[in-house]
């Protein structure tokens, strides 16, 4: 499990290739057995895979902070999605349980050969609308899924600069802390 952890990556560029509903299926039901706070369980789930709503859906979330120009095409956009919604009439906080539930997603998907982007820069109130959520449902993220058509890699963060980047064969560099620099061992020592 470590290597592929420290292998799977963030896509946000797709292959325009349909995700098998049954990749879906495993991917939701990970998040479904996931470990939940007091075991309360208060998230739900919907997931798209459903041509035109999956252009509406493309339309609610912005991709790359740190490179405005970098954001999929319609021709690169997910081919699916799995929202991850609260339910409020079981919980009013989502504490880690939605982190869990996106990662436990993303490596499943890692491992059927996708890739994912765990999104949390959404349009909610659009996204609601055109998903039909009720009143005690929030959306608390999107995983988009697909199949890679970009390959990220890991860098060595400079300067404290967490910013990713491109190259000049516009390969995605992304910045990552040292081991040494975010551990310290029985105390924390600054």
């Amino acid at each position: 499990m470590y290597r592929k952890i420290i292998r799977r990556r963030t896509i946000r560029k797709y292959k325009q290739r349909a995700v098998p509903k049954e990749i879906l299926v495993k991917c939701v039901d990970a998040a479904r057995l996931s470990p939940s706070g007091a075991n309360l369980q208060p998230l739900k789930y919907v997931i798209i895979n459903n041509g035109e709503l999956l252009k509406k859906v493309f339309k609610t979330l912005r991709w790359a902070g740190y490179l405005p120009d970098y954001q999929p095409s319609i021709e690169e956009m997910p081919m699916a999605y799995i929202v991850i919604l609260l339910d409020q009439k079981v919980a009013n906080s989502y504490g880690h349980d939605a982190g869990i539930a996106a990662m436990s997603i993303s490596m499943v998907a890692y491992d059927e050969g996708l890739g994912s982007c765990i999104l949390g820069a959404i349009d909610r109130k659009q996204l609601e609308k055109i998903l039909n959520i009720h009143d005690n449902l929030n959306i608390v993220l999107v995983i988009a899924l697909g199949y890679p058509a970009e390959k990220p890699v890991p860098d060595k963060m400079k300067n404290g600069d967490q910013k990713y980047w491109l190259d000049e064969k516009e390969v995605l560099h992304v910045p990552k802390k040292e081991f040494e620099d975010i551990v310290n061992w029985n105390v924390f020592s600054p």
